[in-house]
């Protein structure tokens, strides 16, 4: 099955347009200097450039911040979008995180579920939290994705993307 078919067959799947919303965040995790690292960054550029999800706030960090955990607390919805060298994705992923506690708060690299538990904790909060993983294959000191992690970013866009209405539905809309 396609990543995209496993997207919309999910349990929990992913509609952008869920997230066109001014109690929704989408937090493009990432780095557009380090190559395939900044997959997250360059999703976020596609839905401004695509006019995509405008009442939502989108975010680019170069990594989470316990801080963070005071922006969820105002958000409905978080859309995570990060890169991954995890062989068993094969282009993109959706993923369902839930809050953990982990070591990585101690660290300069703070886990998605350690800032959800976090969240919780903090403010007795949680929103409804989405991670779409695009996988990535090189994180040099170098600007531009590599091909491939381009396709996985296009894989990922084609799925998303809002679909036309059926032409035949539109034009009985109309009259």
């Amino acid at each position: 099955m396609s990543a995209c078919a496993e997207a919309r067959a999910a349990s929990a799947p992913l509609d952008l347009a869920d997230y066109d919303h001014a109690d929704c965040l989408i937090y493009g995790i990432g780095n557009v200097g380090r190559q395939d690292d900044g997959l997250g960054w360059a999703f976020i550029d596609w839905l401004e450039e695509a006019g995509l999800c405008p009442s939502a706030a989108r975010q680019r960090h170069y990594q989470l911040q316990l801080e963070d955990a005071d922006l969820l607390r105002h958000q409905r919805k978080v859309l995570f979008v990060d890169a991954t060298r995890d062989p068993s994705v094969t282009d993109f992923r959706v993923e369902c995180p839930r809050p953990a506690m982990d070591f990585s708060f101690t660290s300069h690299a703070l886990s998605i579920p350690a800032l959800l538990a976090t969240c919780a904790q903090c403010f007795g909060y949680l929103p409804e939290a989405r991670l779409l993983v695009l996988r990535g294959y090189a994180w040099e000191l170098k600007q531009g994705l590599t091909p491939r992690a381009q396709k996985n970013l296009g894989a990922a866009q084609a799925c998303l993307a809002p679909r036309s209405p059926h032409p035949f539905e539109s034009k009985r809309s109309q009259a």
